[in-house]
């Protein structure tokens, strides 16, 4: 008896090898689709359009191709019920026994930045969904594999003798957590692109009255926060990084690197930022990469040992050997000349990573456990829109003022609160993160800025949060700031919009709140 199997894949790692041991190995009869077939063929392996297989062409830019019953009747066959088969016979409907296929990238895509809303539809799979679920549902008849990590299990297990039914069904249950986790990304991407501005709260269309969360365990991680506490990873967060060499990723790694990946995202001039505990200690822009790092360098010379250190162009050996001179755990860079690689390859625990998109604005969703739930919100990742700020002092903000302010802005929202950042033209100079008190976390970014020998004089503060008295305001003039950003909002407003006018300084609300708990 002839035997079909139905090859349609997007992501074409290991294809081709595994058709040809199809065909050489054990007589299959290829079915293909598209590139998928265009590859194959270039490759010498014979194959049919399924076209020809179903006598009906493709259309509708491909739309239409695979829906038909001849398709879905030779996978959802029941190979022992004579009815079934008769059916199945008297229609003209061979069976296929085996159908490889993985969807069109949707995750991938829509996680690029400025992706539009036609090229996301276009990259929701119909087909090849309808068809991994008819193969896994009759997975007592047909062999179906969506990832191409199991082709040498497959091989192997046809090697050996026919597939076992538990084997088909480990399969099959992999195929419904990947459609799941599909049709769970499409529903979170249509439920976003809605004016939320315009909705009410208690029927925001980004978040659904029932939350499904169904993740692959991509790896174990080695432990958690701490030695004693186990850890795990899933879902896709390394298909955003390529690792080039070092250690395994931790789970403190993951959590850092997220948070560079945020905050560089803020960013389109050459920037460096250097991170420790997910808190930036030193962020600078400038003309290129190498001028960046001294300035985010000098911010805070002890904090950065053993810290994360990302960049938003591609990483040169200039700037290579100015980092070796400090021990870090990772570096993330959306590449890397060789010669920084050969550079960093002496240092075989560093990390390296290559960011493979881009962290902007309006990007995913937060979810963290809380006893007996889940909370989940947009991230604070609202795109800055500086024409929105108001003065609300005498004094207009100096250009160069209102640069340094904007920059500070950029920074603040990525540190724990309560939030300071005193910031230059384009860098900063002292950060204070996670106190109890905003007076506190003011003294320490002037005490940080004093240790490094940075002057705060001529220095502007942005504070996540708007300041509940003066006091705030007047130790930071105080320390040499001239102007301050803040969100605004405090029943004393008047009072720290007062005493800023005493001291001559220049104060913009942006009537926007930064927490980061």
């Amino acid at each position: 008896m002839q035997k079909f199997a139905l090859l349609s894949v997007s992501d074409k790692t290991g294809i081709t090898e595994f058709a040809q041991a199809l065909v050489s190995q054990f007589g299959y009869t290829l079915l293909s689709t598209g590139g998928t077939a265009k590859l194959l063929r270039d490759q010498g392996i014979e194959v049919t359009d399924v076209s020809d297989h179903t006598k009906f062409p493709e259309m509708m830019d491909g739309r239409v191709k695979t829906l038909h019953p001849m398709i879905h009747g030779g996978l959802l066959c029941l190979r022992d019920n004579p009815k079934h088969v008769e059916a199945a016979s008297s229609h003209g409907i061979e069976m296929i026994d085996l159908v490889v296929v993985n969807l069109y990238p949707f995750e991938e895509t829509v996680a690029r930045a400025n992706v539009t809303f036609d090229e996301a539809i276009e990259q929701i799979d119909i087909g090849g969904p309808s068809m991994l679920r008819s193969a896994a549902k009759n997975h007592k008849d047909v062999t179906v594999i969506c990832d191409p990590t199991d082709y040498p299990r497959v091989l192997k297990s046809m090697e050996a003798g026919e597939l076992d039914s538990n084997f088909r069904k480990e399969l099959a249950l992999k195929v419904f957590t990947r459609t799941s986790a599909y049709d769970g990304a499409i529903r979170s991407y249509l439920a976003n692109q809605g004016n939320q501005d315009e909705l009410d709260m208690d029927s925001i269309s980004g978040f659904p009255a029932t939350l499904n969360l169904e993740e692959n365990k991509i790896q174990n991680l080695r432990y958690g926060e701490n030695p004693h506490q186990q850890a795990a990873l899933y879902g896709g967060f390394l298909d955003y990084f390529d690792q080039l060499q070092g250690k395994e990723l931790s789970y403190n790694n993951i959590i850092d690197i997220s948070a560079a990946a945020y905050l560089i995202g803020e960013f389109e001039r050459p920037t460096v930022a250097i991170l420790k505990h997910t808190n930036p200690c030193g962020v600078a822009s400038a003309d290129n990469l190498a001028e960046a790092w001294e300035s985010a360098y000098a911010t805070d010379r002890q904090a950065p040992f053993g810290g994360i250190i990302v960049v938003n162009n591609t990483l040169d050996i200039d700037l290579a050997q100015k980092i070796g001179e400090i021990f870090c755990e990772v570096i993330i860079a959306p590449g890397f000349t060789e010669e920084a690689q050969q550079f960093f390859a002496k240092k075989k625990n560093l990390r390296l990573l290559v960011s493979k998109v881009g962290f902007g604005p309006d990007t995913l969703q937060e979810i963290r456990t809380v006893p007996g739930g889940l909370l989940v919100q947009d991230r604070d990742q609202k795109r800055i829109n500086p024409k929105h700020f108001e003065v609300v002092t005498k004094r207009q903000p100096t250009d160069l003022e209102f640069r340094s302010m904007l920059f500070g802005w950029r920074v603040v929202r990525h540190v724990k609160s309560n939030a300071i950042v005193y910031a230059g033209d384009e860098k900063t100079i002292g950060v204070g993160a996670g106190q109890m008190s905003r007076v506190d976390s003011s003294r320490i970014a002037v005490w940080k800025a004093g240790e490094a020998g940075l002057s705060l004089d001529g220095s502007t503060i942005a504070s996540d949060a708007f300041f509940p008295f003066a006091d705030g305001l007047l130790a930071a003039a105080d320390a040499g700031a001239t102007a301050a950003i803040q969100p605004g909002g405090s029943v004393r407003d008047d009072e720290v919009i007062a005493a800023a006018n005493e001291r001559d300084m220049a104060m913009l609300f942006t009537r926007t709140r930064h927490f980061k708990h």
